[in-house]
């Protein structure tokens, strides 16, 4: 068992986000493995940024997966859906990268099974994915990605095209930093979450 995944401390946090675009998630579930690549994420940066569950300093039972070693598997609800995030920085420094969306690749039968919705709908948002994974609990915190049932898997991995950025989702009324280009994305995929149908590429997904 390691202890850490030394890729989440390997680069800043917004870089590392931006570098988890293209890889494969799975998560091997009670049901079977699903698995899909990353097309979206969002960098929180800790104690400095207004929109972060550290925000000067906060640190609580809920909170804690974020201040484990890089690699941590930080899984938290809002609005009774589950999100999947993961510590990007050295223990006690807690930045994370929130997933925000991905392409079903694996174990796709079982997605539409847990979710009940098809097409780009399936799994283009952070509670979204995580029904279609199957998962509604927090029991996964604190173990690192590689080491349990979930896994990013940093050599598989797709190209995109060009990666686009913008403002954070759902922060804007959380102060200074909910304005700053910290959400990254594989321009043109239709699993990204919000993307205008004109904006699509239908054609290559946004791989190269």
């Amino acid at each position: 068992m390691s202890t850490s995944d030394p890729f989440y401390a390997s680069a800043s946090t917004d870089k590392v986000a931006q570098e988890m675009l293209g890889m494969l998630l799975t998560y091997n579930s009670p049901k079977g493995v699903v698995g899909g690549w990353i097309v979206e994420t969002e960098a929180y940066m800790g104690q400095k940024d207004s929109a972060a569950h550290a925000f000067k300093g906060r640190r609580t039972a809920s909170n804690e997966p974020l201040y484990g070693p890089p690699g941590t598997v930080y899984i938290y609800s809002i609005h009774g859906r589950y999100l999947l995030d993961v510590a990007a920085q050295q223990k006690d420094i807690p930045q994370g990268v929130l997933i925000r969306a991905v392409e079903p690749f694996i174990g796709k039968g079982i997605m539409l099974k847990n979710r009940s919705k098809s097409g780009f709908d399936l799994t283009n948002g952070p509670g979204k994915l995580m029904e279609a994974f199957g998962i509604s609990d927090k029991k996964m915190n604190f173990e690192i990605f590689g080491d349990g049932n979930l896994d990013i898997h940093q050599n598989r991995k797709k190209i995109p095209k060009a990666i686009e950025t913008s403002n954070r989702v759902g922060v804007s009324n959380q102060g200074d930093w909910a304005s700053k280009p910290l959400r990254y994305f594989v321009k043109g995929n239709p699993f990204v979450s919000g993307i205008k149908k004109r904006e699509m590429d239908l054609n290559d997904f946004g791989w190269k």
